[in-house]
């Protein structure tokens, strides 16, 4: 079966931030790669996450799944967690689902985690 690549993810990381890009389709089949590189920069207390999304073309639930996860892991232990260059139809996709308010900016303030924990 020939079958074409839709996900890209691209890391890049210095002494601040560990940057994750996104590319193509980020649906059920993709999202398992997505988890487990992330796994360890999620982890990562010594540098902010920041994702981005300039480059996706497509998120279903179970790929905002894996965002809210990380959203709530990097609240969890306090840590900055932002994504950048939402495309509109993105944002609009996760405005729509009403996750959208919280997965845009800073999370690493006590009234963003307040904000976050009613999810």
């Amino acid at each position: 079966m020939n079958t074409l690549r839709k996900f890209y993810i691209f890391k890049e990381s210095d002494e601040t931030e560990n940057k994750v890009y996104l590319s193509g389709e980020l649906d059920l089949f993709a999202a398992p790669e997505l988890a487990a590189t992330v796994e360890t920069l999620v982890a990562d207390e010594d540098r902010a996450l920041v994702l981005d999304l300039r480059e996706l073309k497509y998120i279903d639930s179970t790929g905002i799944g894996i965002l809210v996860s990380m959203l709530k892991a990097r609240a969890g232990m306090k840590r900055p967690f932002h994504i950048q260059h939402i495309p509109n139809h993105i944002r609009r996709l996760l405005d729509l689902t009403g996750v959208g308010r919280y997965l845009t900016g800073s999370f690493n303030t006590n009234t963003q985690l307040k904000r976050e924990e009613s999810l």
